[in-house]
C-alpha cells in the first residue's frame, strides 16, 4: 500500500486544505482517503449513529482530486483514516513551501487510527438513480435553521450526552417537502462549502443553484460543482 500521494499542483494541495479545514470545523476527528486509479477520494464525517438507539443517519462529505502517478513507479493505492489535524498541518507546511505553482506536489499519509467506526461504511459507486433536483436555496435555508434551533436548545454548559441527542433529532428530521434528504445532508453541504454563494451583483430574482439528487438502496447523494454528500438512512427509514 502506497505511503503518499501526488497532487496536480499547488491549488489542488489548497483545495484540498480548505476541505479538510472545513470537515475539521464541522467534525473534528479523521478523514478517510482512497487512492485508486488516479484519483484520491477523502471522504469527512459529519453525522453518524453513536449506537443502536441513535437515530441519526450516516452523514458524508466527499472530495475527489485527480493524483499523478510515476511513471516508474507502482500506482498509487492506498485506503487509510487519518486525524485531521495531522493531515492539515502537513498540507499547511506544503503550501508554505510552495514555490512553483504548476508543480505537483507530494503529500506523505500521516501515522492511521484504526478505531473510526463511520469509516467502515462504503458508499456505492454506481446504481445511482436520478432523482427531482433541489435548489441550493432550500439546502441553506435548512442547514441556517438547525443551526440557529440547536443554539437556542442546547445552553452553555450542557452535557455532551443532551447535546448529540439535540443534534441528532434536529439533523436527522427530514426537509420539508423532501422527506429522503435528513437536514444533516444540509448541513453537511452548508458546513463544508458545496453550496453556492450568491454573488454580490446577482439580481434579486436570480435563480438558485440546482443540487442534484441521487439514490440507490438505503444511500442518497447530493451533487453540486463543489462536492457530493452521501445520506445512508437508518434500516427503519428505508421506506422514506
Amino acid at each position: 500500500m502506497s505511503s503518499a500521494f501526488t497532487l496536480q499542483d499547488s491549488l489542488s494541495l489548497s483545495d484540498l486544505r480548505t476541505f479538510v479545514a472545513r470537515a475539521g470545523r464541522v467534525e473534528d476527528g479523521s478523514v478517510r482517503l482512497i487512492a485508486t486509479n488516479g484519483v484520491l477520494a477523502v471522504y469527512a464525517a459529519v453525522l453518524y449513529p453513536s449506537g443502536l438507539l441513535d437515530e441519526s443517519p450516516t452523514v458524508l462529505g466527499l472530495r475527489t482530486f485527480a493524483i499523478v502517478d510515476d511513471a516508474d513507479s507502482a500506482p498509487t493505492v492506498f485506503d487509510a483514516v487519518v486525524p485531521v489535524g495531522s493531515l492539515l498541518g502537513r498540507l499547511e507546511r506544503l503550501e508554505g513551501e510552495v514555490r512553483d505553482a504548476a508543480a505537483p506536489v507530494t503529500v506523505t499519509l500521516p501515522m492511521q487510527v484504526h478505531t473510526v467506526t463511520w469509516a467502515a461504511i462504503s458508499p456505492p459507486r454506481g446504481g445511482w438513480t436520478p432523482l427531482a433536483p433541489l435548489p441550493s436555496d432550500v439546502l441553506d435555508a435548512s442547514a441556517r435553521a438547525g443551526i440557529e434551533e440547536i443554539a437556542t436548545a442546547i445552553p452553555t454548559g450542557t452535557g455532551e450526552q443532551i447535546v448529540h441527542r439535540v443534534r441528532s433529532e434536529v439533523w436527522a428530521r427530514p426537509i420539508a417537502g423532501h422527506q429522503h434528504v435528513p437536514a444533516g445532508a444540509a448541513f453537511a453541504a452548508f458546513g463544508l462549502g458545496f453550496l453556492a454563494t450568491p454573488a454580490p451583483n446577482a439580481a434579486p430574482d436570480a435563480e438558485p443553484e440546482t443540487v442534484r439528487v441521487y439514490e440507490t438502496g438505503p444511500w442518497t447523494r447530493l451533487s453540486t460543482k463543489r462536492g457530493h454528500v452521501l445520506v445512508k438512512r437508518r434500516a427503519w427509514s428505508l421506506a422514506q
